[in-house]
């Protein structure tokens, strides 16, 4: 594919991680009364840390609420940061940070694929413009940009000559997500970040943009962020995997650690949760019950414990540390960490 605009430059090298998030949070006001003050804020993104690197594939798993894709929209700066600090390949992002990196070259690196492929194209541009549209932002001219579409349509493959000048109702679903696979490429990303691409799918066709996301990552260099309440999905998909829990992140670790060794019991509970084909291995009770808490207010100390079975004093009254297991994986949870104070910590450690 022949592209004007080069792709950026790797300025770290492979062992400097491509985005650095450190302590992030955002926080959003619930206004009422008559004068419409603040009355309580909703924690969306609670203190959030956590490294992308180089090449490869980070899954967010968590359930419905728990900040994922608020965590999205943070890193795509699609809404700004209450506080906290994002690195993008040793440089600087954000409004606030001095001498950083401009926020239209960040976001020429960074692109964003959506859950919902209709809404996110307009209904009233053909295709082939939806794709032509952002080179042309960056200075490319109109027919180098229509020459870019087709090509990107191709690699996704859409045949250029079918489905340049159709509108997004007349393509299926499937066919949609595939055009805003190929509209994300349209800049030369870096990373891509995936807000639940397939659920939306029925299998078969998941499974075809699923194996089109791995031979694009391979063919273009590229880094994925991928979101999914699919743990299957996020298990094919990852190199490594990060477990979030009402705006704060649990665990996280190699996909291989994550899946056969969770040292969290919510990420136990999830993985437990999975369907099973084997009728030996099938629950007849929940693994997790009860709704998360109100983020508004959330619970003191471990913000899981009023669901954990194994919840002790100690998980009320502080909060755990991340707990360093070894291979990059790690649990913030008591039980994981030697001398927290939970009875089964010496067990679990040994």
């Amino acid at each position: 594919m022949t592209l004007s605009l080069s792709p950026a430059e790797d300025r770290g090298g492979p062992a400097q991680p491509l985005l650095l998030l450190k302590d992030l949070k955002k926080h959003f006001p619930i206004k009422g009364g008559l004068f419409g003050k603040t009355v309580a804020t909703v924690r969306a993104v609670d203190g959030v840390s956590f490294a992308v690197q180089k090449g490869e594939t980070l899954g967010i798993v968590g359930e419905s609420g728990c900040g994922k894709s608020t965590t999205a929209r943070l890193l795509m700066q699609l809404i700004s940061l209450d506080a906290g600090e994002m690195v993008f390949d040793g440089e600087g992002v954000g409004e606030k940070t001095a001498g950083g990196l401009a926020l239209k070259d960040y976001r020429r690196q960074v692109q964003m694929v959506f859950q919902d492929s209709y809404a996110s194209l307009n209904p009233r541009l053909p295709i082939e413009d939806s794709l032509a549209f952002a080179p042309k932002v960056h200075g490319v001219s109109d027919a180098e940009a229509r020459s870019r579409a087709r090509e990107l349509l191709a690699a996704v493959g859409l045949a250029p000559g079918i489905y340049a000048r159709r509108y997004p109702h007349e393509l299926s679903g499937g066919q949609r997500q595939r055009v805003n696979i190929a509209r994300a490429l349209a800049l030369q990303p870096r990373l891509v970040l995936l807000d639940e691409p397939v659920s939306a799918l029925d299998k078969s066709v998941e499974a075809q943009v699923l194996n089109l996301l791995v031979e694009l990552k391979e063919r273009f260099g590229l880094t994925y962020v991928f979101i999914s309440h699919d743990l299957n999905v996020v298990q094919y998909l990852s190199d490594r995997v990060l477990v979030m829990y009402l705006g704060q992140v649990v665990e996280q670790g190699p996909v291989d650690a994550i899946y056969d060794r969770p040292a969290h019991p919510y990420t136990r509970a999830l993985l437990a949760s999975r369907p099973s084909m084997d009728p030996a291995k099938r629950r007849t009770e929940a693994p997790l019950t009860g709704d998360p808490p109100n983020p508004i207010n959330p619970p003191s100390g471990c913000r899981f414990r009023t669901r954990c079975p194994f919840a002790e004093l100690v998980c009320e009254t502080q909060a755990p540390a991340a707990a360093q297991l070894g291979g990059g994986h790690e649990a913030a949870c008591h039980m994981a960490r030697p001398g927290s104070g939970h009875s089964q910590a010496a067990r679990v450690a040994a």
